[in-house]
């Protein structure tokens, strides 16, 4: 990912949906649960982008 664009959690194999209603989505890489995309926990905590980012395998139709 570059600098100017936002890195998009739903695409990480890392990233879950938690059954906390406060903090339903996740990030196992960080172990941590948020209100917010956990990428942007991370850039207004740390002031980096993501590290830990990787993209899912995309599924192939009809498998």
């Amino acid at each position: 990912m570059t600098e100017s664009s936002p890195i998009n959690c739903m695409r990480c194999v890392h990233f879950y949906i938690t059954w906390d209603a406060k903090f339903p989505k996740g990030c196992k890489a960080y172990g941590f649960k948020t209100h917010t995309l956990p990428s942007q926990t991370v850039l207004s905590s740390s002031g980096k982008p993501c590290l830990q980012f990787a993209p899912k395998t995309p599924v192939k139709p009809g498998k």
